[in-house]
């Protein structure tokens, strides 16, 4: 099993200044500040510094690296939102890529008060954030994390605080024990539902697409090959869910090679759900085991 690691990132606040907002000063680059919050005479409040840094969930064998940058399953990160809320008004929001200079070290200035602020750290691709929704979703899902973390902010608060990211996706692996014959080209995964986006707020997952299969090129080195395996990834809630799942091999031309289907898979955040059968060889069966390399595992047979 691969070890999954997701290093350590520094998030750090603006220096404290006992003075308003100023929407022309911008905390960082990327930052965009969307309202002034005030006291209870309409004046605008003052900020302070803090410097949050962020952990991953090293349940299991995963091993904390502390760096400047996220990296799970051996892969980096490539996208940090921070969303400050207020109640329910929006206050800050905040993007950065692994192509930032300060990537790993976004910063903001929280105005005192009462904060919700809202961090995912994603690989995933395609990414459209509807501040009005509350939903940050993508066109391909990856590697994913998020936290909902109250802060309160006072003159006396301590500056410092260490708070730890959660894996809100699941993943479903498939490992085809025959061999791939000449000429495939696609592995064409279809879940009955698939999540494909986060409302930041509740932590739920949304976007819920059906239909449309889930495209994965097959490497012209894997032809001939056994045990080839492809994985797709969801946003999912602690609580198991299951959806039926169908796939088929491809050639270019969609010419069909071979094809299967699953009941009732179940689905997780934080863990893998990997089933293992031949998809070319007739009447061949499909036994599921669920790895355990993110949580607890149990078996079963389809």
């Amino acid at each position: 099993m691969k070890k999954l690691t997701i290093m350590a990132l520094a998030v750090c606040l603006m220096t404290a200044c006992e003075k308003p907002l100023n929407l022309d000063e911008p905390a960082m680059a990327n930052t965009e500040q969307v309202a002034v919050p005030t006291d209870a005479n309409g004046e605008p409040l003052p900020t302070k510094k803090f410097t949050f840094t962020l952990k991953g969930d090293f349940s299991n064998d995963w091993k904390p690296v502390t760096r400047g940058y996220l990296s799970a399953d051996g892969k980096d990160l490539t996208d940090v939102w921070v969303l400050d809320y207020m109640g329910d008004q929006l206050i800050q929001q905040l993007h950065q890529t692994s192509t930032d200079e300060a990537f790993g070290q976004p910063a903001m200035n929280l105005a005192y008060g009462n904060h919700h602020v809202y961090v995912i750290a994603s690989r995933s691709q395609g990414a459209a954030l509807d501040t009005d929704a509350h939903t940050l979703t993508f066109t391909k899902v990856l590697d994913t994390f998020y936290k909902d973390y109250e802060v309160s902010v006072v003159s006396t608060s301590n500056g410092n605080r260490a708070v730890t990211l959660d894996r809100v996706v699941t993943k479903l692996k498939l490992v085809i024990e025959d061999a791939i014959p000449t000429g495939a080209a696609t592995l064409n995964i279809a879940p009955a539902t698939w999540y494909y986006g986060i409302n930041y707020i509740t932590g739920n997952p949304v976007a819920a697409a059906s239909s449309q299969p889930i495209v994965i090129n097959i490497p012209a080195n894997n032809i001939g090959k056994s045990g080839v395996d492809a994985s797709i990834f969801g946003f999912s809630t602690s609580d198991e869910w299951q959806t039926d799942v169908s796939f088929n091999c491809k050639k270019a031309d969609d010419t069909i090679l071979g094809t299967a289907s699953l009941s009732a898979v179940p689905l997780k955040a934080n863990r893998v759900s990997e089933y293992t059968g031949p998809l070319f060889s007739a009447g061949g069966a499909m036994t599921l085991s669920l790895n355990s390399t993110w949580d607890d595992a149990y078996q079963g047979v389809w």
